[in-house]
């Protein structure tokens, strides 16, 4: 039997939104019959910052033992998902902190010709969603990868309205993740690794 493709789900949340994105998007790929890896990146705030709010520390509490995202992981995986909550319109400083620690790996190359593939979260609607994901596949272009956006390739995507990722308004906390956003994830999931099998196999074929 032909090996599993491998996915690598990376992401970063601070009160449980994308974490809660990142279990549905490991659930499509699984299901489409990859090797998942669910990883967290590792937590920049101090804790008096965590400790002060409760849902951030709760969450952390929650999430203990998820392992650690390391360059291993990203090198490991035939296609990677990056998560991250909108911070003013960006990729947040613990995802983006990860990412910047992929350069030995890019300098060799072995970034490169992967899928990879991006999710976010924010407070507000059209607060800085698309701009989010747009910023994340700007380091992909720059590791030589090749991005697998969801697109409008599948009726659930008409309901969750974002082409570029799955995605989620949390309000105040008060916006629990959807069946339409998880529904979302899940056939992103799918989808990337349905494209990044048949990369994988036509770049073995072509060697």
């Amino acid at each position: 039997m032909p090996e599993a493709t491998k996915v690598a789900v990376v992401y970063y949340s601070s009160t449980g939104t994308v974490y809660e994105l990142a279990k549905s998007i490991v659930e499509g790929a699984e299901k489409a019959g990859a090797e998942v890896r669910l990883r967290k990146v590792a937590e920049l705030a101090p804790d008096e910052a965590i400790a002060a709010n409760a849902g951030w520390a709760s969450h952390v509490a929650e999430t203990q033992d998820v392992p650690v995202a390391t360059a291993e992981d990203i090198l490991w995986a035939d296609a990677v998902i990056f998560g991250s909550p909108t911070r003013f319109g960006n990729v947040a400083s613990q995802l983006k902190q990860f990412l910047d620690t992929l350069g030995g790996a890019w300098a060799q190359g072995l970034l490169a010709d992967k899928v990879y593939s991006g999710f976010t979260a924010t407070s507000t609607a059209h607060g800085g969603q698309e701009s989010t994901l747009l910023a994340l596949y700007n380091t992909v272009h720059h590791f030589g990868g090749i991005v697998v956006a969801p697109g409008y390739t599948d009726p659930v995507k008409f309901a969750d309205g974002n082409p570029y990722g799955t995605s989620h308004v949390s309000g105040q906390g008060d916006l629990p993740v959807d069946d339409t956003a998880r529904n979302a994830g899940r056939y992103q999931g799918s989808r990337v690794v349905r494209i990044a099998t048949a990369l994988k196999d036509g770049l073995a074929d072509a060697s």
